[in-house]
């Protein structure tokens, strides 16, 4: 059975069966050094002709960079002056006694590693992108995708949240209508869904109370962005019989606290644990205070990435958190299902969350009163008819309920500090890209 390379660590002088790619050769007469890589790591194989049988010594001079290996041999344990500190198998090494080429690789059209990170480099990579992820440093990005949503998913289960799984096909699109894909379905048009948001709705209709959703999002937007792409994976909740935003917001900051637990525990030691709760600053306060620093506002409803970046400064430089709540968005920036503030109509009960200069979730409370909905939309200029389907949830008793949106993408770039949304993606989409 094949031996994860960290393995061999705890097998020296035994007899192991390794198999991986070849990630440099370094011969020293007739003695050939092999770093051999799987995920687990990098391992020293030595291949000295006399110890290997007659087939594998035909195969000394084959050797290539990134072709796949199967080897068989002994680990021994190395000298003091040996050890390699870099490797975490750097204590021992293999002697091999056997070894099968199982794939060879060509030469390579991309190298391994790039530091270069400019967006002609990044787009060459992402032409191969099966090269590229072999890199060690990309196959942490998803590592601690795998280790964010486990510790997420721990906190939505004791939490009680039932997962629902929706469509992406819609009649009619999930926000205003603009910037949705039109497919042809059958003998009509159907839309890919912007967000799971109407669903989750209904899902508060049917009593379920509290639900998730981890899925695909798109987006028709022409953005040339290191944050936007056409097609994302979104995590999205929503609870209801909720009392306030408060509710909304608590519930996030306990899910990434139980995510942000899990990746310190296994692939991110040194990862800081955010403190709860989060800092709150309204829209209105945040521009005031952006506005004393010379950063000037192009729209008084809304804020823009330079804003986000000036916000999470000055966040962090007043209390040490890469996480801030911009609560209490004028109704001219949010969509007709949020609820306004009995003491100012003119704004809504939602926030986005900036993490590290840059919006990772959309949240707010949601209004559940039929004639208000109602009401809300036609301000918002939109077609009752095209919404018959959403309206009818509110019709038959609704709870009063809130949720979010989440980009897990941005997280993870801001928790990896990657210069792009695209490098957190394992095959980004964006306007121009639909390959591999």
């Amino acid at each position: 059975m094949k031996l994860n390379n960290i393995e061999t660590v705890g097998k020296i002088g035994e007899e192991v069966l390794l198999k991986g790619w070849v990630d440099s050769v370094r011969k020293m007469g007739k003695i050939v050094f092999v770093d051999l890589r799987d995920l687990s790591g990098l391992l020293q194989v030595v291949l000295v002709p006399q110890e290997l049988d007659e087939k594998s010594n035909e195969l000394l001079n084959s050797i290539k960079p990134e072709s796949v290996l199967e080897i068989s041999g002994i680990v021994n344990k190395r000298g003091d002056k040996q050890i390699n500190p870099d490797l975490s198998t750097g204590t021992v090494e293999v002697l091999a006694k056997s070894i099968k080429i199982l794939s060879e690789a060509e030469t390579l059209p991309i190298p391994i590693t790039d530091e270069a990170g400019n967006e002609a480099s990044m787009t060459n990579r992402f032409d191969y992108r099966w090269i590229d992820l072999r890199d060690p440093k990309k196959a942490l990005i998803f590592k601690v995708w795998t280790e964010l949503e486990k510790g997420c998913r721990e906190f939505f289960a004791k939490e009680n949240f039932i997962q629902i799984y929706t469509p992406s096909f819609m009649s009619a699109a999930s926000e205003s209508g603009a910037e949705v894909f039109s497919v042809k379905y059958f003998e009509r048009n159907a839309y890919l869904a912007q967000s799971p948001q109407f669903f989750k709705q209904m899902a508060m209709a049917a009593g379920l109370e509290k639900v998730f959703v981890m899925g695909p999002v798109f987006r028709a937007e022409a953005s040339f962005t290191t944050r936007h792409m056409t097609e994302f994976t979104g995590w999205d909740f929503e609870m209801s019989f909720i009392d306030s935003l408060e509710d909304i917001m608590s519930a996030e900051e306990q899910m990434l606290l139980a995510g942000f637990k899990q990746l310190q525990k296994t692939c991110l030691p040194n990862l800081e644990i955010p403190t709860a709760p989060f800092p709150r600053i309204s829209i209105k306060e945040a521009k005031l205070k952006l506005s004393e620093r010379g950063i000037k506002s192009d729209k008084d409803d809304d804020i823009s990435p330079e804003e986000e970046r000036g916000i999470c400064e000055m966040i962090k430089e007043e209390t040490g958190s890469d996480f801030v709540f911009v609560t209490d968005y004028p109704i001219s920036a949010r969509p007709f299902y949020h609820m306004r503030k009995e003491n100012d109509p003119t704004l809504t009960k939602s926030f986005d969350l900036l993490y590290k200069g840059v919006e990772i979730t959309t949240g707010a409370v949601r209004e559940h009163r039929l004639e208000i909905l109602e009401k809300q939309a036609l301000e918002k200029k939109m077609n009752l008819e095209s919404l018959h389907d959403y309206l009818n949830f509110f019709r038959f008793g609704c709870p009063p309920h809130g949720g979010v949106g989440i980009g897990p993408n941005r997280i993870i770039m801001g928790l990896l500090d990657l210069n792009n949304v695209k490098e957190a993606t394992y095959l980004p989409r964006d306007v121009n890209r639909l390959t591999p």
